[in-house]
């Protein structure tokens, strides 16, 4: 039997509103664990493990697209809650396009180990744009025997990178990626998963 049309737009406003539900879930926990911080810059920034991890799975879940808008969320809730603004572009930079950057994680999200490949994406994507806020905005705080291009570089992967090491070795954990990925085939039942050897 072909479903009407109303049928269908029945299971796409069904669909739509899942989606909504667990994007509004990851983005609240990345919010909280966000709060979790090991150590945190002088200028911003800081490591907290597994903060950046929930917008990586919101985009392997649901695609591109609405982890990347999930990440320009929780990027404008980090500005409400603790922002650090030198000017309006760098708030652009450091705020919705870095953390949306995450989202791109989700280009991984039907490859052979795409959770961890599309964590390591996202947060070079993060990375890339921090970077540049940081050549533009922030090189005068650039200590001696730095320029401002090599003081961001190392100042913002001092941060991510040690945030990024912890969050890859707990998501390679076998236990923790088999379940990460059940719950994209409870999320999305048409999801084939591909052997992870």
């Amino acid at each position: 039997m072909i479903p009407s049309k109303e049928q269908k737009k029945a299971h796409q406003r069904g669909a739509d509103v899942k989606a909504l539900t667990i994007s509004a879930l990851m983005v609240g926990a990345a919010i909280v664990l966000g709060q979790f911080k090991l150590f945190e810059m002088p200028q911003g920034g800081a490591v907290t493990p597994l903060s950046n991890l929930p917008i990586v799975l919101c985009a392997y879940y649901l695609g591109t697209r609405r982890g990347v808008t999930a990440g320009m969320c929780v990027g404008l809730l980090n500005l409400i809650f603790g922002p650090y603004v030198i000017h309006p572009l760098q708030m652009l930079l450091d705020y919705p396009l870095a953390f949306g950057a995450l989202g791109l994680g989700g280009v991984m999200r039907n490859k052979k180990n795409g959770i961890v490949k599309g964590y390591i994406l996202g947060l070079a994507g993060r990375y890339a744009v921090a970077v540049v806020s940081g050549i533009v905005f922030f090189g005068a705080y650039a200590p001696a025997g730095f320029n401002a291009f090599t003081w961001s570089v190392w100042y913002n992967f001092t941060y991510l990178a040690a945030e990024g090491v912890i969050t890859v070795i707990i998501i390679s954990i076998p236990t923790v990626k088999k379940t990460l990925e059940k719950l994209r085939f409870q999320i999305d039942p048409g999801f084939i998963p591909i052997h992870r050897g």
